[in-house]
């Protein structure tokens, strides 16, 4: 995993869970990883509130639902006072799911769902996601405005990577763009929502996403998506239709891909293993639309930890499609986008606000 690099401090973490088990599971998953040590665990949103003020702590880890004080109302007071990159712990249920939406909107870094209820005795199975993405929280920038989180060393090292802005190399002429696919990660359920929102209803091309989130809660997100947006935002099902103006997310737990042909295309599941530890891939989808449409597409890489997209975002530019890219002051990480950056694949580079009209603006004009 690529986020960042040279001397790293110890990344301190609060654990807050009402479960004694769940604290003391979540705490050995992270203490297990050199360079993160669990300075405290509190039994609920009060406990955690009165540590985070006394420890300030670089990254925590937060349950959903808690007595006393639930999850959403210790987030809410977490981020106007003390801004703190904070990993939701969820359980795999439908309010779950919908209340963990709200906690993304609201600044939560990322989530972690919970493979078997309230109480996970099977916690394990999702250790090295959970360890993961409390590493990327350490490097996260944060998406409230007035409120960012506090400067570390990681995140210094991250806000000063500077890459160019603007056009890298024009489109290749003669493409027409008759899709748009975006990969997202660390970051990108809030980049997809102010980016989304700025498009217009008629928006002349379809939109698939692959957002790395799992089963059970891409549906929510997609509900929460079609009633803030202009377009159609629909989970992705075996044989959906592709049109104009409508976003199709990809179901989480399976890879979505392209089928059919330029003028008669539908969507199609797979239950594939995952590629570079993520499913949905955004590299199977990119390659699924190269398949498809060669290089008659628009591709965008948002915010996330990792590399994936980098090998289908190729895989589209070397048939001439044009690759748009997150600039690094908005991205939460920068780690998708920069890693697609070095490889050579990106058009045009530009902050999350830019992106939506600049991208408006070209399949316009190349229509």
């Amino acid at each position: 995993m690529r986020i960042g690099g040279g001397a790293m401090r110890e990344i301190k973490v609060l654990v807050i869970d009402d479960s004694s088990f769940m604290r003391k599971v979540i705490g050995d998953i992270l203490d297990e990883v050199p360079g993160i040590s669990v300075i405290a665990r509190a039994r609920d949103g009060i406990d955690g509130l009165e540590k985070t003020e006394k420890l300030r702590p670089d990254v925590i880890t937060l349950d959903v639902e808690m007595p006393r004080k639930n999850g959403i109302d210790t987030l809410r007071e977490i981020m106007e006072r003390f801004p703190t990159p904070v990993i939701m712990v969820s359980s795999l249920t439908q309010s779950g799911a919908t209340i963990t939406m709200q906690a993304l909107a609201m600044g939560a870094v990322d989530f972690v769902a919970k493979p078997s209820g309230t109480i996970s005795l099977n916690m394990r199975e999702v250790g090295d996601e959970l360890r993961q993405k409390v590493l990327a929280a350490a490097y996260a920038r944060s998406t409230l405005p007035g409120r960012p989180f506090p400067s570390s060393p990681r995140a210094i090292e991250q806000q000063k990577f500077s890459a160019p802005k603007g056009i890298i190399k024009p489109p290749v002429p003669g493409v027409r763009p008759k899709i748009v696919c975006i990969a997202s990660s660390t970051g990108g359920p809030q980049a997809l929502q102010r980016m989304l929102t700025e498009l217009p209803r008629d928006f002349p091309l379809p939109i698939v996403i692959a957002q790395h989130m799992p089963r059970g809660f891409t549906s929510s997100f997609a509900s929460r998506l079609d009633d803030l947006c202009a377009l159609d935002v629909v989970e992705g099902a075996e044989g959906t239709r592709l049109r104009p103006g409508l976003a199709i997310i990809a179901p989480g737990g399976y890879h979505m891909v392209i089928k059919g042909g330029p003028s008669d295309m539908s969507i199609g599941l797979s239950d594939a293993p995952p590629v570079l530890s993520v499913k949905p891939s955004a590299n199977v989808l990119f390659s699924s639309v190269a398949d498809v449409l060669g290089g008659d597409a628009v591709a965008v890489i948002l915010t996330g930890m990792g590399r994936d997209g980098t090998d289908g975002a190729q895989e589209l530019s070397s048939k001439g499609a044009y690759v748009f890219g997150e600039a690094p002051e908005t991205c939460v990480v920068y780690g998708m986008p920069r890693s697609a950056m070095e490889a050579g694949v990106i058009n045009e580079q530009l902050p999350l606000h830019d992106i939506a009209g600049a991208l408006n603006r070209f399949v316009r004009e190349k229509r």
